[in-house]
């Protein structure tokens, strides 16, 4: 008999882990669109890099949401109808669920809408930020480890 252990995704690929194959792969797709079709128009690259900054992970997506409905059933359970207060509470263990699985109610719609995990963003971003050239420069330093740490670290944090 063969025991299975339980083990609980890393955070990077909870969401990922959670999500049916095709949304995966469709939002994979979308990157190496945007990214393909951005490498020809480089002078669109900012506002791309823009809209990154602006856009909502999943985390944040389901972090307001939970928050909104839990805020919701409170008010109309101390106001109205105290069987309200189970929503807060239901709210509470979808919340939990998901931060320890990477998996909630929630999840598949807001994959299906397109939602990315933060990873993704950030592949799309630094894809775009190599496409412009940010980091070409510590690509052809030679010299010793420190320096190119420093240079790398600097062409990551440049802004858009």
């Amino acid at each position: 008999m063969t025991q299975e252990t339980f083990t609980i995704p890393g955070s990077a690929e909870r969401v990922p882990v959670h999500t049916a194959e095709e949304f995966n792969r469709r939002i994979d797709d979308d990157i190496i669109a945007r990214v393909h079709f951005l490498a020809t128009r480089p002078d669109k690259i900012d506002e791309r890099l823009s809209e990154l900054d602006r856009e909502w992970d999943v985390e944040r997506s389901l972090e307001a949401n939970a928050s909104a409905l839990a805020f919701a059933g409170i008010v109309l359970g101390v106001t109205g109808r105290r069987r309200w207060l189970a929503l807060p509470a239901l709210v509470s263990a979808f919340l939990f669920q998901h931060a320890v699985q990477g998996w909630c109610p929630p999840l598949p719609l807001l994959r299906r809408l397109g939602f990315r995990t933060t990873q993704e963003i950030e592949r799309e971003r630094y894809a775009l930020k190599a496409v412009r050239g940010d980091f070409d420069e510590v690509l052809a330093l030679v010299g010793p480890p420190e320096e190119r740490a420093r240079k790398a670290l600097e062409a990551a944090e440049r802004p858009h």
